[in-house]
Formats: C-alpha cells, sequence, structure tokens
C-alpha cells in the first residue's frame, strides 16, 4: 500500500534523525528570510550575539555548545514575538594563517575562505538559525576599509600615535614574535634560539584616554557576571597614591638623574629601606652597563620574570634581585638606600620602580628576609587610649589603621592624615605629587605580520607621518606575498604596495607595512551587523540605535577567556564612536553569558591538544538535534561539560522516545491531510482548547499539572539563570508521565476515559513547542505531522497556567527533634492548624510522641513540620 495509507498500527515508529533533517536543513537553507531580522518591524527588538569565530578549519563541541545556547535563545525569543537579530561572522585575520601558509603551502586568503565554507556548511548543517545577509568577513576590503577609517579618526584626534616599545626578537627569524610564539623564553620555530627584547617604533591606542569611565561604568553592567567585572577592574587597576622621585647618589649614576617610584602607602616611606626596579627599567641598563656580572644577573631576572608571564601567574613567582651597588636618596630624610633589581617588580605597572617597606608590605617583607635588609617599623597600631602602651605588631604590619612614628616632623599623624600632609610636602619642595595612576596601559597595535589590516599612514622625508586620504580607503592588502618569517613585515618586501606618493608634498612617500592587532577587527563587528552591507559608513547611525538601543546588545555570549582585552577593547570602541557622533549607548553589551568549556580527556577540548570531538561524526552517528541537546543537557551552560559519548547516546534516545509518542498518538486521518497539505509560513494553526482540571480524571490531572509545570519550569529558566540542562530533565520527566498514561490507556476498556484526546493534542502540541528552541529539526518534523501549518518558529510560546500547575496535594515530612519519622500527604493549600491535626493523626508520630511533653511544633508551610519534645 502506499506510504501515506499506513494505518496508525502499521506506521514506523523509528526515528530516523538523518532523512529528517536533511529534509529540514535543505528547506530551511532555501528560506532566505526564515530567520532575516524584520525591517520597520512593530515588534519589540532584540538582539542576540555568539562571539565570532576564528576561522581555524572545523568546528567542535565547544564550539557548538556555545552556539546551541545562543541558538536557542533566538529560537524562544522568536517564539516569544520579538524582532530578533541573530547573525554571524569570521574573525578572519590573524597569525594561524600565515603558520599554515607556510607548512601548507597555501595563501591565507585561500586557506581562511576554504576553512569559513567549510564551517559555515557545519553550522547551517547543525540548524542554527543566523541571518547569513549580515554576514560580516573581517579579512574582506569592504569591512577593514572601516578598520582603517576609525584609524584616521583616532588619529585626528590624538589617540593614535608612534613611539619606541619593547617586542619580542628571534635572531634566527630575524623578525618580530607575537607572545604565543615564544615558548620558555625560546622562539617556537628555533626551540634552542633564546628571544631578544628589542625596541622598534610601533603605533599605540590611546586606551588611558578611557580609564576612568572603563572603570566607572562596570558599575552600569549588572547583566555582566560579577567574575569578568572583577577581572576587568583588576585589569584596570586604579590606584591612588604619591609619585615620589629618589635621587641617584652623585658618585653612583648620572647627574641630575632621578628614580620615580609610586606608592598608595607614602606614610611608610621613613621605613624604606631600598628601593628596586623593574629588570627592564631603563636605568637598569644603564647602571649595568659597565658590569657584565650585572647585566647577567639582571638578563636571568628577566627570564624568570618572562616565564612566570607565560605561566599566567606572575603574583606566584619565586621572589629573586640582584643589588646593583648604587645607591638612591630619599628626598623625605636625604637618606641613602640600596638600589636593586627584582624579578617580581613590573615595567608596565605603576613606574616600574618601588621603595622597599619591609615592615609594612608582605612581598617586601618576604624579600628583606631572603636577603638580610634591614626591618624598620614606622606604625604602630592605633589605640583609643591615649594612657595605653602599644606593643609592637607582628611584621609584616600592613593597616592603614595605625600611627606613624620615627617619621620625623609626620610622627604621631594618624595614617591617613600622614599620607596627605605627605603628598603635600613632595609637591610644595619639587619632588612628587599627589596621583592617580591605572595599571592599564595604551594598546600597541603594531603587528609585523602579512595578514592583517594595512595601517593607513606614509612616511614622507619631508612632511615626516602623513595620514592616508579618507578617499584612497582602502589601503589594499595585497594578495600575492612571499611569506617567510624572515626579515621583517612580509609587506616591506611588495615594491608596489610599500612605494607611495605622499598625498601632502606629491613627493615619494613609503608605506606603513605593519598591520593591526586582530581585536581592532573584533571591537566593533557587531555593530556593523546592524548595517552589513553599507559602502558609505561602518554602519548607518539609526539601524545601530535601534538595535543596540542605550544599553546595548540585549544578549551576548562568549568565553570566559575574553573577558580582558575583547571586551575592554570593545568597551573603549563603543566609548569612541559615542565620542564621535556614531553612537548613543556608552557601553556595547547590556547582558553578558560566559559559558563553561567542553573538556575531554582531563583537557579542555582543542585542535592543539589532539581531543576535539567532530560535530560531522556526532551528526553522522546521532543526528545535530542530539548533539545540541546534549550540549546543552549534560551540564549547566555556565559550567565546564566533561564530553561522554555514552550521554549523547541517551540523548539519541530520548528523542527517539519523543518521536514514537507524538507519531503513534496522531489521529491517522491527521496525519495523511499533514502529508497531502503544502505548507506555508503564514498559514493558519491547529488550536486546542485547555481542559478544565474539574472535567479530567485524576491520571490525566496529574498529566496536566506537569504538563504546566513543565511549561513554568522551562520559561522561567530562559527568563533566569539559564540552566537548560534543568529544562530538558523537566521535559524528560514529562515524557516519562506521558509514556506511563499511555500504557494505562492502552490497557484500560475505555482508553479516552484515562487519556481524554483533547488533553493528548494539547500535551502533544505543547511538547513539540517546549522541544523546539533544543531540537529544532525534529520539533518542525512533529509539528509537521501534526498538521499544523503555521510557521513553528514565529508560533507562540505556550503559556502556562499558574492554577493548573499548582499541586493539588503536597508531601510533607514531619520529625521529631529535627529527626524524619513520618511522611503526610495534605492539600496544598492546608493551614498550619490542619497540617497540625493531620501529623498528630499520624501512627508514626503518636509513637514517637508517646510518653513525651510535647514543647511546640515548628511548622514551616508547605516544606515540613518538626515536634519539639523533651
Amino acid at each position: 500500500m502506499p506510504a501515506e495509507e499506513k494505518t496508525a498500527a502499521t506506521r514506523d515508529e523509528r526515528y530516523d534523525a538523518q532523512s529528517v533533517e536533511e529534509k529540514w536543513s535543505a528547506r530551511w537553507q532555501s528560506d532566505a528570510q526564515l530567520y532575516a531580522a524584520e525591517s520597520d518591524s512593530t515588534k519589540p527588538k532584540y538582539y542576540v550575539l555568539e562571539m565570532l569565530p576564528y576561522p581555524s578549519g572545523a568546528l567542535h563541541m565547544g564550539h557548538v555548545r556555545n552556539y546551541a545556547i545562543g541558538d536557542a535563545l533566538a529560537r524562544y525569543m522568536w517564539m516569544n514575538g520579538y524582532n530578533v537579530l541573530h547573525p554571524m561572522g569570521w574573525d578572519s585575520f590573524g597569525l594561524p594563517a600565515e603558520n599554515a601558509a607556510i607548512s601548507a603551502e597555501t595563501p591565507p586568503r585561500e586557506w581562511t575562505l576554504r576553512n569559513i565554507a567549510n564551517m559555515k556548511a557545519q553550522m547551517k548543517r547543525l540548524g542554527f538559525g543566523y541571518d547569513w545577509s549580515r554576514e560580516v568577513t573581517t579579512c574582506f576590503p569592504e569591512y577593514y576599509k572601516w578598520n582603517q577609517w576609525f584609524f584616521l579618526k583616532l588619529y585626528e584626534r590624538g589617540l593614535a600615535y608612534r613611539k619606541k616599545s619593547k617586542v619580542n626578537w628571534c635572531p634566527k627569524c630575524a623578525t618580530v614574535l607575537a607572545n604565543e610564539q615564544v615558548v620558555a623564553g625560546c622562539c617556537w620555530r628555533h626551540e634552542e634560539t633564546p628571544v631578544e627584547q628589542r625596541e622598534l617604533e610601533q603605533w599605540f591606542l590611546r586606551t588611558t584616554h578611557y580609564s576612568e569611565q572603563l572603570l566607572r561604568d562596570l558599575d552600569k553592567l549588572d547583566g555582566w557576571p560579577e567574575k569578568v567585572r572583577t577581572m576587568q577592574r583588576n585589569w584596570i587597576g586604579r590606584s591612588e597614591g604619591t609619585l615620589v622621585d629618589f635621587k641617584l647618589d652623585g658618585a653612583a649614576g648620572p647627574a641630575g638623574s632621578v628614580i620615580t617610584v609610586f606608592t598608595t602607602r607614602v606614610d611608610t616611606i621613613f621605613g624604606a629601606t631600598s628601593v628596586q626596579l623593574a629588570p627592564e627599567h631603563p636605568l637598569v641598563a644603564d647602571i649595568a652597563s659597565r658590569n657584565q656580572v650585572l647585566q647577567q644577573s639582571v638578563a636571568q631576572l628577566i627570564a624568570e620574570q618572562r616565564k612566570a608571564k607565560e605561566a599566567g601567574d606572575i603574583g606566584a613567582i619565586e621572589k629573586h634581585g640582584v643589588n646593583t651597588g648604587r645607591f638612591a636618596i630619599n628626598p623625605y630624610n636625604d637618606e641613602k638606600v640600596p638600589i636593586w633589581v627584582a624579578n617580581y617588580i613590573l615595567m608596565d605597572y605603576g613606574t616600574g620602580a618601588i621603595m622597599s617597606v619591609p615592615a609594612h608590605d608582605e612581598r617586601d617583607y618576604e624579600f628583606a628576609r631572603k636577603y638580610k635588609l634591614e626591618i624598620r617599623l614606622v606604625i604602630l597600631p592605633r589605640s583609643d587610649d591615649p594612657d595605653a602602651t602599644i606593643a609592637e605588631p607582628a611584621l609584616p604590619f600592613t593597616t592603614l589603621d595605625g600611627i606613624v612614628l620615627n617619621s620625623g616632623r609626620f610622627s604621631g599623624l594618624t595614617c591617613e592624615a600622614a599620607i596627605k600632609e605627605m603628598s603635600a610636602y613632595a609637591e610644595k619642595n619639587n619632588f612628587g605629587k599627589a596621583t592617580v595612576t591605572f595599571r592599564l596601559k595604551d594598546w600597541g597595535i603594531s603587528r609585523q605580520r602579512y595578514w592583517g589590516t594595512p595601517i593607513p599612514m606614509l612616511y614622507c622625508e619631508k612632511d615626516g607621518i602623513v595620514p592616508v586620504p579618507e578617499s584612497d580607503l582602502p589601503v589594499i592588502l595585497p594578495e600575492k606575498v612571499e611569506i617567510t618569517l624572515t626579515g621583517g613585515s612580509p609587506l616591506g618586501r611588495v615594491p608596489e604596495f610599500v612605494n607611495a606618493v605622499c598625498p601632502k608634498c606629491g613627493g615619494p612617500a613609503r608605506r606603513e607595512t605593519d598591520t593591526m592587532d586582530t581585536f581592532v577587527d573584533s571591537s566593533w563587528y557587531f555593530y556593523r551587523y546592524t548595517d552589513a552591507r553599507n559602502e558609505r559608513a561602518p554602519f548607518d547611525k539609526a539601524k545601530a540605535a535601534y538595535w543596540f538601543g542605550d544599553r546595548g546588545i540585549d544578549q551576548y555570549i562568549g568565553g570566559v577567556e575574553h573577558a580582558i582585552l575583547h571586551l575592554i577593547y570593545s568597551r573603549f570602541w563603543t566609548k569612541f564612536m559615542r565620542d564621535i557622533g556614531l553612537v548613543t549607548n556608552d557601553e556595547p553589551v547590556e547582558r553578558l553569558f560566559t559559558q563553561g568549556m567542553v573538556i575531554k580527556d582531563g583537557a579542555k577540548m582543542s585542535k592543539s591538544l589532539g581531543n576535539v570531538v567532530s560535530p560531522d561524526e556526532m551528526v553522522a552517528s546521532y543526528g545535530a538535534d542530539a548533539a545540541r541537546l546534549y550540549s546543552l543537557f549534560a551540564a549547566p551552560p555556565d559550567r565546564d561539560l566533561d564530553w561522554q559519548d555514552t550521554g549523547i547516546e541517551g540523548i539519541q534516545r530520548f528523542l527517539g522516545r519523543v518521536y514514537r509518542f507524538v507519531t503513534r498518538n496522531i489521529p491517522v486521518e491527521t496525519q495523511l491531510a499533514a502529508s497531502r497539505t503544502a505548507r506555508s509560513a503564514d498559514g493558519g494553526t491547529q488550536k486546542t482548547e485547555t481542559l478544565q482540571a474539574t472535567s479530567l480524571p485524576a491520571e490525566a490531572r496529574a498529566v496536566q499539572r506537569k504538563l504546566h509545570q513543565t511549561i513554568k519550569r522551562v520559561s522561567d529558566d530562559f527568563r533566569g539563570r539559564w540552566h537548560f540542562n534543568t529544562s530538558i530533565a523537566a521535559i524528560m520527566e514529562l515524557v516519562n508521565a506521558l509514556f506511563t498514561i499511555e500504557d494505562r490507556a492502552a490497557h484500560a476498556t475505555s482508553p479516552a476515559e484515562v487519556f481524554p484526546p483533547a488533553l493528548l493534542r494539547e500535551v502533544q502540541r505543547t511538547l513539540v513547542l517546549l522541544l523546539a528552541p533544543f531540537a529544532p529539526y525534529l520539533a518542525h518534523e512533529l509539528w509537521e505531522m501534526l498538521g499544523e501549518t503555521s510557521n513553528l518558529l514565529r508560533t507562540h510560546w505556550p503559556k502556562y497556567d499558574a492554577a493548573l500547575a499548582k499541586e493539588e496535594e503536597i508531601e510533607i515530612p514531619v520529625q521529631v527533634n529535627g529527626k524524619l519519622r513520618s511522611l503526610i500527604v495534605v492539600p496544598a493549600d492546608s493551614n498550619d492548624e490542619f497540617v497540625r491535626e493531620r501529623a498528630l493523626a499520624d501512627p508514626k508520630i503518636k509513637n514517637a510522641l508517646a510518653g513525651k511533653k510535647l514543647v511546640t511544633p515548628v511548622i514551616v508551610p508547605g516544606k515540613l513540620i518538626n515536634f519539639v519534645v523533651r
């Protein structure tokens, strides 16, 4: 007989995920408007975004988890009537493409675009609902033209500038290395070649111009994880303190040379017993220039510091130092103190120099004990009794709540008062002042690399540094370039790129051959999504204003590893765009979610570790829905997920159970009608009326209650903490209840009395709607089989009825002196007196109370009752 004429009894109940998903994947890809954001919509807007990926070649399940979270949210918001923007693009410049070009002898552009095509196909097969009409590829001139335009605007306002800066240099490669190419202090390609530090002219962006705003506005970001805000506060690192100039002793260094230290505790300066410099402090090289032994010691300190930085925990470094044999003069008491170089002092923090006060600083105390330096007490604890004898405190004594002593004219002041008076004294006598410093440094964006945005600047012998005119943008990155990682930037060996005409004098000029850090690309890409094909501007102001509103992207999703650089740079970029009138919002992101990692074999899933799980393999074996659903079910999205193949097998079985329950309970006439009816995106939908609880038998009422409880639970998770693992668990519990009542009905004389058809239809339809954000392929297939003709993506999300979700009876634990003795079942709306009487009537409680004096019952309404007895 024809397939469509099968009866309910002969219908195939096996779920063939591959054929179903291939069918719907083809349909979705043929509908360019399916996931497109609407223009001129009267609906409320919602902008949901996952951080754009680097096109490294293929997705792994760590990527899938990230995108599955965002896609589930986007689908939920579509079903709640929002105009949703859910775009995707490619962070496609960067060093890996150059490395691949060398190893595979493939041009970076070709390698990158091939990877993009592969990853895009994977995303489509996984069913992610992206508006591909807004796709952004950062290595295309139509995008990086605006990187260059922004650079010129920054330069016009003095926020882009050029200065000398230290870089990693491999003498064997004869080129600059990125930090990630330095392994254990050596070149990644030449493992026995130590990397040197050299000074090169570099381009910087003045992120410090916004230091105060970047710190202050963190208080606005209450939709961000607190750990991310804390990480940014620490990175920005605002400190109030005092700058103090220690002069070099006349016999120990160049006349007039000073060491400027920054201290937050100038009240302790009479206790300073040394000055310590970072190994890379400019004065260190001068002091050590005629002392080969000192040079070797300093080189060792630099190597130790670099190794600690690579490990990511400079604070845990074992503290080493070397005495330079020179002295500096404390301007408060004219005392000579020795100058040391220490590996725990950082050149990029403060001034790269500290005064060491061992009695009142833990690190200084540890260092002084190790090298037997003097430890001098200058702060005592405060006492409210003026006649009391104050004992010397245990060292180091670091509190601010103290009294200054052994400090000349400042002795007897409180620490707070001393800081103010001593700072004013330094300024009056021209050797220091009160100040505010930040740990945040300006952003060095120069890269001596090929595969990046060319910096739009020219060098003219007559006019010096000259910006490229806006009308000449983009400065196109040439395609045929030899990449050898030797001899500096590859662009420097392309005469037709380097040689240019000065726009000011018309004479010969040389192009800048550095390219921009790829963090520039990702600092503003989410604004480009709002107007991705604009050829006249980075984006239309009005379109950006609509999607960003006053607070920014409604929901941004990505790894916590981007908590510092990417997010700080994007916040900096937004504030700059606000200041030039492109946007009105102060911050780019209203709500941020940082998902946990996917762990395999005890480590973060990554290509470099060789422990990736390919989504292609998972899709081929279990289906895309199973892969997506498992990534959301196996752990809360903000926690790490330990990948287990057995887990996805269980999810596959669950989806099969859903398919069997729904399909074998579809009336034959409904399925036949569905198979013959052409679908339309805006067709009508079958409606079901919610049955009144009083009209249902007990088992059916329990199913109805479970259904509405599940609607509430899933809806609350989407609106709250995103514990999708509990949402999916709730749907599983509902399916278990449905199988139970289905079995009871099958064995009943009158099945319809056990499981009324109207309730069955409501359950089937609602179950499909609840699954739609998590398992869209199966949901769309079942929706169609149910005879629904509307677009499931735009169908209204189910509403729960609080009255129907409410339990009619609840189980109350009964304790005696805190020990569980029994359980009683009472109506859900029982008052305390009824619960007490029911508990006292329970035989187990009667026995437990026999012969004892009842003191009082402690009742937690709806939770427990505890009888306190003697």
